[in-house]
């Protein structure tokens, strides 16, 4: 006699393949959905291209009727007050740099000077250290000792 096992799937390999029939049908409705969007696209693109011309027209029109000399007059007057209010500016900023740094320098200067002169009216010239200057200059006004002669070297 032949025994009949009986075998049971798991619940996650049923979710996987709901999963997968799910995407499958999703994707069968592509085609249809592509087919959609790309006639919403032609119509788009047919529109912007007729705005887009006449949008081209009208400023052809207004350039043909602007007085490009008078445009030019007005930039060039532009760019000079813009060129006069930079340069106005830019020398308020280095006026204001150049006192901040006199400020800066000068008492910098003062101060360390103060701090030297008050330094050298406070300190004196150690005893020890003048003693050792004075046996330096004896040591150098001393006669130097002589050199010793060589022995002759005895006759062969």
């Amino acid at each position: 006699m032949t025994e009949q096992t009986k075998t049971r799937i798991p619940t996650p390999l049923y979710a996987a393949a709901g999963a997968g029939d799910a995407a499958y049908e999703q994707l069968r409705k592509l085609p249809a959905v592509l087919t959609e969007l790309s006639d919403k696209a032609a119509a788009s693109l047919r529109a912007y291209n007729e705005q887009a011309g006449t949008k081209a027209a009208e400023l052809r029109g207004k350039a043909q009727e602007a007085d490009l000399v008078a445009l030019r007059e007005s930039a060039a007057s532009a760019a000079l007050s813009f060129a006069q209010v930079a340069q106005e500016r830019a020398v308020a900023v280095y006026n204001e740099l150049v006192a901040r740094g006199e400020r800066v320098v000068g008492t910098g200067v003062v101060e360390a000077a103060d701090v030297v002169n008050s330094d050298i009216e406070a300190t004196e010239q150690p005893k020890a250290v003048e003693a050792a200057v004075e046996d330096a200059k004896a040591v150098e006004a001393a006669p130097k000792p002589r050199k010793r002669a060589k022995p002759a070297a005895p006759a062969e």
